[in-house]
């Protein structure tokens, strides 16, 4: 299983509709279009033979490769260092607008940088998850990749009397072949477009140099509304921007990650389609995003889940899907890709998504926190809002006290998940606050009994005398990361001893070296095979909660340690195997979400132990 590279050896590069991962081999091994959530083109990533790619690589026979992206930006840029010269892959994406597009633009420029050096490049499509066949034209300035209703146009960088690359060959699948030599200076590269009606050209490099400048300048521009200036500024800003690049523009909705089937354990089947907008992850990031100065993304994934709310539903998981795809639609039907292998052997190859009709009920709270949060910075609800929010509080007041799958979208069967009920606490909370606020009509004693009862449930059942903690479900001893959300949401204080107890136990039972797993598979099955990795959000969750609970020195230690499992650009999957080695989708968006708030979080009370003269000592870190 060679074939493929560690998945945290990629780069993110996108055009805020769809985004695309480059390997430090130059090799562009996961594309889809028009959409995040789209059939794929290059997917390789998921099968080498079957998925497609599209790999530029210097003519060599060995060679060192470094990447970084230009900074403040997007743009990647993967450098390449042989004997006889140093070159550069410079892959980037301009922005598309606001409104849907069939239309985006791959720009893939290589430049000698030192001596000479030549490169091959491979453009093997495979529409469709390759499904669909296609047919190569190729002419004197590219080629044309048509599979009737999607199409690929190859367009060259070259300067005016440029020759014909020193190979260009195409095979008998469609792939094409070509090689470039390059002196010291030259630029040239590449252009493939999406658009229905492209056609070949040759383009001037200093054509594709000012699109990479307006790049560069749009990325520029939107990083410096970060009003953020405190400690590990420039990670936060790296991944402020994976989470701009993970945003649909035309709805302002939240992908979990730009990939599919990536898996979480190597071999195992727990490999899941997170090309999609989750409520809760995206309801997170308006707390984040507002917090760093990025109000506008907030505002718009705001509106975005303000029509969700309205959005009349008949199903019987409540008025709220856990998912939608990033237009707002419901249509997630889980299918296995036949055939493929799946990542180093890890099959099946899921698109779509089956946990969408679960019913987990903490999303309610997720939904109305966020609502409540941004109207705090003068984002008010209208009256038909405002109405759809009461609906929904009314399905909740009747429902609250069920059973339900969970955070972790386990697939063992309903239970009393003790994290569900305490985000219906937040839910009934948060919206008692807003209608008090304003003036709203509510039927405000309701909200306040089910709160109520809510909160001594949790307090009765929640919590275990025989593990001195709060519990994943009811009626069991198991412990569960989500519940380190409690003190971050207002449910208990921080200090608070029956807190700091749970905490204790956490650390004995869930976390290792600074990584904290979800839970115990083994202690409190959930129907799936095989084991996973430590959770990253998880262990950003365990970062806020000491430093919120006093033990800053623990929390500073844990973030600078969980910063060195980050990738060479600073990029996290969603979980890291006892190895070390990245694991899950990648990026996985709700990762850089904890990670900015756990280190804004620490920030804070660094500083504020600074201003009392407490030295910011490190010691060892203690259960």
């Amino acid at each position: 299983m060679n074939e493929y590279p560690l998945i945290a050896d990629h780069g993110l590069i996108g055009d805020l509709q769809t985004a695309a991962l480059v390997a430090t081999n130059g090799t562009l091994d996961w594309f889809c279009s028009p959409r995040f959530d789209s059939p794929s083109i290059f997917a390789s990533l998921l099968d080498h033979a079957r998925g497609g790619h599209f790999s530029t690589r210097p003519v060599a026979e060995a060679f060192a490769t470094k990447q970084l992206y230009l900074p403040d930006t997007a743009i990647l840029i993967t450098r390449f260092l042989t004997k006889g010269g140093v070159g550069e892959l410079v892959d980037f994406m301009p922005k598309t607008g606001t409104s849907p597009s069939e239309e985006h633009r791959l720009i893939r420029m290589v430049r000698c940088a030192r001596g000479r050096i030549s490169f091959d490049i491979e453009v093997a499509p495979r529409f469709d998850y390759g499904r669909r066949t296609h047919r190569l034209s190729v002419c004197g300035d590219g080629a044309l990749f048509d599979a009737g209703e999607a199409r690929l146009a190859l367009s060259r960088i070259g300067e005016e009397g440029d020759e014909t690359p020193d190979s260009y060959d195409d095979t008998v699948d469609g792939d094409l072949h070509l090689s470039l030599s390059l002196e010291e200076g030259q630029v040239r590269g590449v252009v493939l477009d999406t658009a229905p009606d492209a056609e070949p050209r040759k383009i001037r490099p200093a054509e594709a140099q000012r699109l990479a400048d307006a790049t560069a300048h749009f990325w520029q521009n939107w990083l410096s509304q970060s009003t953020y200036t405190g400690r590990w500024r420039e990670v936060l800003e790296r991944s402020a921007i994976t989470l701009k690049l993970l945003t649909y523009a035309p709805t302002g909705a939240l992908v979990a990650a730009p990939t599919a089937g990536l898996p979480e354990e190597i071999g195992g089947e727990r490999n899941w389609d997170y090309r999609f907008t989750w409520v809760r992850d995206a309801s997170f990031s308006v707390h984040t995003l507002v917090r760093m100065g990025f109000v506008e993304e907030a505002i718009a994934f705001r509106r975005w889940l303000g029509d969700r709310v309205a959005e009349p539903l008949d199903s019987g998981t409540g008025p709220l899907n856990i998912m939608y795809r990033v237009d707002g639609s419901r249509e997630l039907d889980e299918e296995v890709l036949a055939g493929w292998e799946g990542y180093r052997g890890s099959y099946p190859v899921r698109i779509g998504n089956g946990a969408a009709g679960q019913l987990q009920l903490d999303i309610y709270g997720e939904a109305l926190d966020a609502i409540h949060y941004i109207d705090r910075f003068g984002v008010r609800i209208g009256q038909p809002g405002w109405l759809a929010i009461c609906d929904v509080l009314e399905w909740l007041a009747d429902n609250w006290d069920r059973p339900d799958e969970g955070i972790w979208e386990t697939r063992g069967g309903r239970k009393d998940f003790t994290y569900g009920r305490l985000m219906c606490w937040v839910a009934f909370d948060r919206a008692i606050r807003l209608a008090t606020a304003h003036g709203r009509p509510a039927p405000l004693s309701r909200w306040m009994a089910e709160r109520d009862a809510i909160y001594n449930q949790i307090m009765d059942k929640g919590w275990s005398a025989e593990r001195e903690a709060f519990v994943q479900h009811y009626g069991d001893t198991v412990l569960d990361a989500s519940l380190l959300k409690m003190p971050q949401v207002g449910f208990v204080a921080p200090e608070d001893p029956m807190w700091q107890s749970t905490l204790r136990a956490m650390h004995t039972e869930l976390v290792s070296d600074s990584l904290v797993f979800r839970y115990d598979p083994s202690a409190s099955p959930d129907g799936l095979g095989g084991h996973e990795g430590t959770f990253s959000m998880c262990s950003f969750l365990y970062v806020d909660a000491l430093a919120r609970a006093g033990r800053i020195e623990d929390a500073r230690l844990i973030f600078e340690t969980m910063l060195t499992y980050a990738n060479h650009l600073g990029l996290y999957a969603e979980e890291i195997a006892a190895t070390g080695e990245q694991l899950g989708n990648f990026p996985q968006a709700i990762t850089h979400l904890a990670l900015i708030d756990a280190a804004m979080t620490l920030n804070g009370c660094l500083d504020a132990a600074e201003q009392k003269g407490r030295p910011g000592r490190m010691r060892r870190v203690a259960g």
